[in-house]
């Protein structure tokens, strides 16, 4: 193998993390490393929906990211789907949320990976909750999104 094929193979590589964050991990081994609080959990295609959203509407300062952050918007009635990272350890830090978000009726799901949505959302950290903000630029995208959270079964 010539040095130029090798330089292509690390370049393709270091694209495909890039872009999904986990080095190409599938879905099925993402969800191995679930808490047992993540429900509603995210199906692959949603899941895939909710990254695009995510990217499109950090693109313009439409998101809210961090517990603190999320936490503090939730409380003043700000409206927008939260996106929960359902493999973080400890769960004490962020299992307050979905009760948050229930009471104000606002959609909510979780999704496998903190690395796939920080990297979503422009960061280079992992992310363990962000809240996506409506905007007309993306209005379609985010109804869509919108309508199959709240869709996903809630947990009893």
């Amino acid at each position: 193998m010539t040095k130029i094929k090798k330089e292509k193979e690390l370049k393709e590589e270091e694209a495909e993390t890039t872009e999904t964050g986990t080095a190409g991990k599938s879905y099925q081994e993402l969800i191995a490393n679930v808490n047992p609080i993540a429900n509603p959990l995210a199906h692959k295609k949603l899941s895939k929906k909710l990254y695009k959203c995510v990217k499109k509407a950090s693109k313009l300062k439409k998101i809210r990211r961090g517990v603190k952050e999320v936490q503090k918007f939730i409380n003043k009635g700000e409206k927008g789907i939260v996106v929960l990272a359902a493999d973080i350890l400890p769960i004490d830090v962020y299992c307050h949320l979905p009760v948050m978000c229930e009471d104000r009726n606002l959609p909510y799901a979780y999704i496998p990976s903190k690395v796939d949505l920080g990297s979503s959302a422009g960061s280079k950290r992992p992310t363990c909750v962000i809240m996506i903000k409506p905007h007309e630029d993306y209005q379609e995208a985010f109804d869509e999104c919108f309508e199959e959270v709240s869709a996903l079964p809630k947990p009893v």
